[in-house]
């Protein structure tokens, strides 16, 4: 019996789709049976809730009251949810917003921890050399400015001008012993290397990220002190920046 199996399993034909044409290939890839499979149960799921939500929105009572009419808003063309002031204590929400900035303070400062150590392990030597400056001689005449040479005035090589930083001379490229490295060995520290800029621009974009999280958070913890005036909003807060407030002078005694 195990044998007919082996057989049958043996014999059976693979069915494979055509591909797509080379004069349709502009087109993109040809959407096989699978990829229509999916397209189409996406659509009948959505066919599906729109005509759930028709048939709800047709069978509403407009005289329907429920507490969420009551306890959001609409603010500056933004839906916001209405704070419950019997939730929670003034002292407790106050606990609480130190607690999270505590803890956000911490996650910055260990962002900024491994920032620090993987710019001392990656020198940034790339980018110094493509920053952008100037670097000008002052010669005599016009003659000489007509056959000026850099080569010959920086004591280099050719390919070595576009170097900002660690730019040997002639004499030195001479006495220097250079080993024999393969191209596979290259490649993977180039690759390593490559990696470790990535996850140092990732690390800065979070430390960034968490900076405006914590300036925001300080914000809200000194709104809540009641004893002083409340302030005038000067500017909204946005993904990238804290809000500003103004408060009002007070000459202390």
């Amino acid at each position: 019996m195990s044998s007919w199996k082996k057989v049958s399993k043996t014999n059976q034909r693979t069915h494979r789709e055509r591909h797509q044409p080379e004069s349709r290939s502009h087109l993109g890839l040809l959407e096989k049976k699978k990829d229509y499979r999916l397209r189409a149960k996406d659509h009948d799921e959505k066919q599906r809730t729109l005509r759930l939500l028709k048939r709800r929105a047709l069978n509403r009572n407009p005289d329907e009251f429920y507490f969420h009419m009551i306890n959001s808003k609409v603010e500056d063309g933004e839906h916001k949810e209405l704070e419950k002031d019997d939730e929670h204590t003034p002292d407790q929400i106050r606990l609480m917003q130190s607690q999270d900035l505590k803890y956000v303070s911490t996650k910055r400062i260990m962002e900024t921890r491994k920032i620090e150590r993987l710019q001392s392990h990656l020198h940034l030597l790339d980018a110094a050399n493509e920053v952008k400056n100037k670097h000008i001689f002052f010669v005599d005449t016009e003659k000489e400015a007509k056959q000026f040479d850099l080569c010959k005035q920086l004591d280099t090589h050719p390919s070595l001008l576009k170097r900002r930083i660690n730019r040997p001379r002639n004499i030195a490229l001479k006495n220097m012993s250079f080993p024999e490295v393969e191209e596979a060995v290259i490649e993977k520290l180039t690759a390593e290397r490559d990696k470790k800029y990535m996850e140092l621009q990732k690390r800065i974009e979070r430390e960034r990220e968490l900076t405006v999280i914590q300036q925001k958070l300080e914000m809200k913890r000194h709104l809540l002190n009641k004893k002083e005036r409340t302030p005038k909003r000067i500017k909204p807060s946005t993904k990238d920046a804290p809000p500003i407030y103004k408060w009002d002078y007070e000459r202390k005694r």
